[in-house]
Order: structure tokens, then C-alpha cells, then sequence
């Protein structure tokens, strides 16, 4: 229970920050991609090193890949029938043959009907996710923050000594 408030807590520390929403929204779609993906696996890996290569946001990705992971199992069975239908692909067959031989292909499970169907998913869903996402945050910025920031609330909590000080501590240690 404690992991899912830190994590919730991070996710709305980051979507109050100035961090690029391009970054985050792609950090959401990353995140959906691993939360599909099956753990310690060569996909996964992949999205990784493309998160490190770019400029994704990391604490995004995982936050959202944590809950994507407990959605997924509700998608398995669309998964097996979208992932049977690639798999038995009369014209896919040698393809699939040969990456079998292959070294490292293995290791992504790709002969798994449910794998190979969360991952096509994944994918197809990752640029939809991505710009409803990049809209949401855009909404969240304009109308939540914006409301929450002009509350009485916020103006008697800004007005604190100990929000002062927080406030230098974060501009200097960030």
C-alpha cells in the first residue's frame, strides 16, 4: 500500500512540475508498452534503452508500466485472440521460423499467443496513448493547478515560514 502513495505522490509531484508534457505523455506510453510487456524480458530491455537514449521521462514510464501491468491482465484474452490470428498467419509462418533460430529473438517469447498479442496491442495503443495523455496533462496544468494554486488553501500554505524554506531546499537541492 505504501509503494502505490509514493507512486501516486511522485505522479502528481511530476505532473506539478515544469517538466516538458512531450516527455511525460511519452513516459506514459513507454510505460504502457512495459506494462504489457512480460517482466525481464528483451522488449523490455528495448524500451529501456530507448528511455535512456531519450529524453522519456523514467518516473513516468515506471509509474504508468505499474499500472498498465495490473489493467493487462484484463486485455489477456483479446491478447490471445489478436496474438493466435499473428502467430497462425498462413504468410508469417517463415518469418517466424527463422527468428525462432535466431539467438537473442527467443528471449522476447514472441511464440506466446498472449505476448505476441499484448505486445501488437501495445503498440498500435502507445501512439493514442501517448496524445491523450499530452492532452490530459495539458488539462490537468490549465484547470486543476491553476484553480488549486488560487485556493485560500494555497495562499495560507505558500505564506508559511516552512514553505518558504522548502521552497529554497528545492530551488537549490531540486
Amino acid at each position: 500500500m505504501t509503494l502505490l502513495l509514493k507512486q501516486l505522490f511522485a505522479l502528481v509531484r511530476l505532473l506539478n512540475s515544469d517538466t516538458g508534457t512531450n516527455q511525460i505523455a511519452a513516459g506514459v506510453a513507454c510505460g504502457l508498452i512495459l506494462g504489457f510487456a512480460p517482466m525481464l524480458s528483451l522488449q523490455a530491455l528495448l524500451v529501456f534503452v530507448c528511455m535512456f537514449l531519450f529524453r522519456i521521462q523514467i518516473g513516468a514510464a515506471l509509474t504508468s508500466a505499474f499500472f498498465f501491468a495490473l489493467v493487462a491482465w484484463l486485455f489477456d484474452p483479446v491478447s490471445h485472440l489478436v496474438g493466435s490470428a499473428i502467430l497462425e498467419a498462413e504468410s508469417l509462418q517463415p518469418l517466424f521460423t527463422t527468428l525462432y533460430n535466431m539467438p537473442l529473438v527467443p528471449l522476447t517469447r514472441f511464440y506466446n499467443s498472449v505476448v505476441m498479442g499484448a505486445g501488437a496491442i501495445s503498440i498500435l495503443l502507445a501512439l493514442p496513448v501517448f496524445f491523450a495523455s499530452k492532452r490530459l496533462i495539458v488539462a490537468y496544468r490549465v484547470k486543476v493547478v491553476a484553480r488549486f494554486r488560487s485556493s485560500p488553501f494555497w495562499k495560507l500554505w505558500s505564506g508559511t515560514t516552512f514553505f518558504k524554506w522548502y521552497a529554497t531546499y528545492d530551488k537549490l537541492h531540486g
